[in-house]
């Protein structure tokens, strides 16, 4: 099994930063079941105000190449470039064996 982890910044120039984070959890979280090797997929929206991002994805793979194969799936490249790229200014992210 493989971890996923990303956590954004949201671009300052965004008008509702809630709006952004409510459709990127909505469009992200329904990708689950309905691409082969995503095991789990959620989306934390309400960090402390302690942290310096704005969203964090926590995903469940079955193997790093399911990982690979979700990255150029085409509908999460069209969730990817509908609703998470264009509002994001910073993306990090860590992949890891469970």
């Amino acid at each position: 099994m493989v971890k996923h982890m990303i956590i954004w910044k949201i671009n300052e120039y965004c008008e509702s930063k809630n709006e952004v984070r409510a459709a990127v959890k909505k469009e992200l979280e329904a990708l689950c079941g309905r691409i082969d090797g995503l095991v789990e997929m959620h989306i934390i929206t309400e960090g402390l105000p302690s942290s310096s991002g704005d969203l964090m994805m926590d995903s469940l793979f079955e193997s790093e190449e399911s990982l690979k194969n979700y990255q150029k799936h085409p509908l999460h490249q069209h969730v990817a470039n509908t609703f998470v790229r264009p509002n994001m200014c910073q993306r990090l992210s860590l992949d890891y064996n469970i």
